[in-house]
């Protein structure tokens, strides 16, 4: 049974010690890797660890929206000082060219870490959404596979609204309806390819997603969500339009919670996925890998 982590970061510092077995554990449990890079030297890294591998392991390259700005981060597994990145449009197309590159990402909002000042809050908004644009057009350019990360304030959907919004006006993604259904094609006029990266959001919001294409990743957050609300966005998705993911090492799902997360744990993602939908997990694995490989271009 093939299953696709389309979203790791074993090229983090979580797993310096050891990321060549974790790779390993991923591939003999049979599980293919996509790591991603938030700004240059971790991107440089997916693309040298994929460079290791004939088969099986990729790099999407880009530039996070916590990092077009310094601040204090605290995560699962991580406490550290971000250093601000401008997005460097030619150093990135350059490294694109690699052949394992398979994604531009991952890129996108965050509104959940704004500050209390109003100002400030505008500034940082801008200058994510400069990034942001700026990496729709090269994944356009070279047709690489967008991945979008999106965390909105606390409470709201304001950060999914506000890429919503971008998405259409840079890939024309409203066309006339007709009875609801977007008339023409709805992945990008050009066929852009491009993934909403551990959705979080409304069961209302991923629907405007899925009408214009995108695939949704679904990650460990399915398999701990007491809210109900995870279990209704899977619920609605098409199997066809789900790609799964770790995000490792954070969202370790159940039964794993409290321990570093890993590729090869995203066979729980993929179990938590049969469950709700009533498949067996070799259908889940066997249409969420067909859909990543579509997503990312890889055979």
């Amino acid at each position: 049974m093939m299953l696709i982590d389309t979203h790791a970061h074993v090229n983090f510092k979580a797993f310096k010690e050891d990321a060549e077995d974790t790779i390993k554990r991923a591939l003999d449990s049979g599980a293919w890797v996509v790591n991603v890079g938030t700004q240059i030297d971790t991107s440089k890294s997916a693309v040298e660890m994929a460079g290791k591998y004939s088969e099986g392991v990729y790099a999407v390259i880009g530039l996070h929206p916590v990092h077009v700005y310094s601040q204090h981060l605290d995560e699962e597994e991580t406490s550290f000082r971000s250093r601000e990145e401008h997005f460097d449009t030619a150093m990135y197309r350059s490294m694109a060219q690699n052949s394992k590159v398979v994604g531009i990402g991952e890129c996108g909002l965050d509104y959940y870490r704004l500050t209390d000042d109003a100002a400030q809050n505008q500034i940082i908004k801008q200058k994510q959404e400069a990034a942001f644009i700026a990496q729709i057009k090269l994944a356009k350019e070279l047709n690489k596979a967008l991945v979008i990360h999106c965390r909105p304030s606390a409470g709201t959907q304001d950060a999914y609204e506000d890429i919503l919004k971008i998405l259409d006006s840079e890939l024309q993604l409203s066309p006339p309806k007709i009875g609801g259904v977007p008339r023409g094609k709805v992945e990008g006029r050009g066929g852009m390819r491009f993934e909403i990266h551990s959705f979080t959001g409304s069961s209302e919001i991923v629907q405007e997603f899925v009408k214009r294409g995108a695939f949704v990743g679904l990650n460990g957050i399915i398999t701990f969500d007491k809210s109900g609300n995870m279990q209704k966005v899977v619920e609605i998705v098409p199997i066809d339009r789900i790609v799964l993911e770790t995000d490792s090492p954070y969202l370790t799902p159940i039964p794993h919670r409290g321990k570093r997360n890993e590729p090869s744990y995203v066979k729980f993602v993929a179990e938590r996925v049969a469950q709700i939908k009533g498949l067996s997990i070799e259908e889940v694995a066997s249409q969420t890998s067909q859909n990543a490989k579509k997503l990312f271009n890889i055979s």
